[in-house]
């Protein structure tokens, strides 16, 4: 009876271990992904590009001092090993990795990190990374041209670098960012503009070829630091704005994965074998429609809380979105850390919004004109389709449809009564309710011109204090203080969505943009089409 025991736990614990070697890690083959936004790649020079479809390319050629960790949800070092900050939280000393090396075989040191900030803010890069590092002591007096250098950034040694900061705050969500990705001084002065064309980073992939409007391909660097990594051999970017051509080349199988459209979700979902492989996440941008409270109806919150009374969100993001969004509660997503999940959204009820709109003095309604793009998730379509909602409570909607930059300029300049946008909500909860701070200009996003001193005292507070947990629980009052006073209709956030075949393994939920994948962990099984033959 004990031999049939043992003889049953053996078979039982090397089936298990046939079954952990059936999932172990591969390393090997090709991964054929998109790159979906607009048109071409712009620029692969990220201090030099605006362009998020340009970075989601530079993210696996270069690295940042930190990196946005996604299963943390928050940004980690990545070219440091180790920092320490000071007790006012305004120098920031960093312990930088000794095994960094660029594609051109360089070690990287701590010379690298203070060119690439110089060049940065100097005015002849024209870096949209600026704004990342002026709080850098003294890196304002460079972009201003007082300064050849920046005074907060000081070198030890080869591998120690303190940076000294004008204002106290927490410098990873400042520097994961892949536009202050680190370059070397020699690649980018002997190229010059063709740096962006034939980049050169110290990231888990290096530049192979860009074919004008159709791939880009990179292959895996052997010397990276991270030992093992990646784990694939070749990574391929396919420049395919069109939804329904990724559709077609992902059922075809000729892409591994691939960024999910309303047009495509409800069917994806519908698929019993594409179904099983989506993983979705709520982006950090909050798609709103903004009062504009010197309008004299919506200066009186019982107004502006019959609008989200008024409105049935749910129906409107199942009808008109196809489902791929999360109904807002107040402005930060569900994804932020200082998210309140015991906080309720508003509920659709009519009757509720009548009686605030009574109250108020306005039983009869009023007319209100609202601006936005042409954009079908955040645009005069949805608009429209809020008409006959507002209608039942008395407010006469007029939507107006405006090009981009010319919205923009409108909310700068306070010229609208209310206006639909998406607005980005992460990945810093402080950072992102700041803008509703009253010394936040509107030229600076604050384009409601919020200003409500009990608002600015959650913030102000938050900005003082070292405790990380007291730090989120007062922003998370400062969320739900904007929720009550809804100076915003809180509509969506952004459900991104990748669906992936059954072979590929290591897509992560990326809240702060779901295509910036980082593929240094990815890896393909041996059922891929591409895989390496081993």
């Amino acid at each position: 009876m004990k031999k049939k025991l043992v003889v049953c736990l053996s078979i039982f614990l090397i089936s298990l271990i046939a079954g952990a070697n059936a999932w172990a890690v591969r390393s090997g083959g090709t991964f054929v992904f998109c790159a979906p936004y607009g048109g071409d790649v712009f620029s692969l020079d990220m201090q030099r590009t605006g362009n998020t479809q340009d970075y989601i390319v530079g993210l696996n050629i270069f690295r940042s001092l930190y990196k946005w960790d996604a299963a943390l949800n928050k940004p980690v070092l990545s070219l440091a090993t180790k920092e320490d900050v000071s007790k006012d939280g305004m120098v920031y000393t960093f312990k930088l990795r000794e095994n960094v090396k660029f594609h051109n075989g360089r070690l990287m040191t701590a010379d690298d990190i203070i060119y690439s900030y110089n060049r940065i803010m100097d005015p002849k890069t024209a870096s949209a990374a600026a704004s990342f590092i002026k709080n850098i002591k003294g890196a304002a007096d460079v972009q201003a041209g007082k300064a050849k250098t920046i005074s907060g950034l000081e070198k030890i040694d080869d591998f120690t670098l303190k940076i000294t900061l004008e204002h106290a705050i927490d410098l990873g969500y400042q520097l994961y960012k892949i536009e202050t990705a680190i370059v070397p001084k020699e690649e980018v002065e002997a190229k010059g503009d063709a740096f962006g064309t034939e980049p050169v980073g110290c990231g888990p992939f290096k530049f192979v070829k860009w074919v004008k409007g159709s791939e880009i391909v990179l292959e895996k660097f052997e010397g990276y630091f991270e030992p093992g990594k990646p784990y694939i051999d070749k990574l391929v970017y396919k420049i395919m704005p069109e939804g329904s051509a990724r559709d077609m080349a992902f059922r075809a199988k000729e892409l591994d994965a691939n960024l999910v459209g309303s047009a495509q979700y409800e069917v994806y979902q519908r698929d019993p074998e594409i179904s099983k492989n989506m993983i979705e996440v709520a982006e950090m941008f909050t798609r709103h429609i903004g009062f504009n409270q010197q309008y004299k109806p919506l200066a009186d919150k019982r107004v502006r809380q019959a609008f989200n009374h008024a409105l049935n969100s749910e129906l409107i993001i199942q009808k008109l979105i196809k489902n791929k969004a999360f109904k807002a509660t107040s402005f930060l997503p569900t994804s932020s850390p200082a998210f309140d999940a015991d906080l309720a959204p508003y509920a659709y009820d009519v009757k509720k919004a009548k009686a605030l709109m009574a109250e108020a003095g306005y039983k009869d309604g009023f007319d209100l004109e609202i601006i936005g793009t042409s954009n079908h998730s955040y645009g005069v379509r949805v608009v429209e389709a809020i008409i006959p909602f507002l209608k039942k409570i008395g407010i006469r909607v007029k939507p107006q449809q405006l090009e981009g930059g010319m919205l923009s300029q409108r909310l700068k300049k306070g010229d609208y009564q209310a206006y639909i946008w998406s607005l980005e909500s992460g990945p810093d909860p402080l950072a992102s309710m700041n803008r509703f701070h009253s010394t936040t200009l509107p030229t600076s996003g604050n384009y409601i011109a919020y200003n409500k001193p009990e608002f600015d005292a959650f913030i102000d507070k938050a900005r003082l204090t070292k405790d990380p947990a007291e730090r989120i629980e007062l922003v998370k009052q400062a969320d739900g203080f904007l929720h009550e006073d809804a100076p915003l209709w809180f509509f969506n956030y952004n459900k991104a969505i990748i669906a992936y075949q059954p072979w590929v393994h290591g897509v992560e939920a990326v809240a702060i943009e779901m295509m910036l994948q980082d593929f240094s962990n990815l890896w393909l099984d041996e059922t891929s089409p591409r895989a390496t033959v081993k």
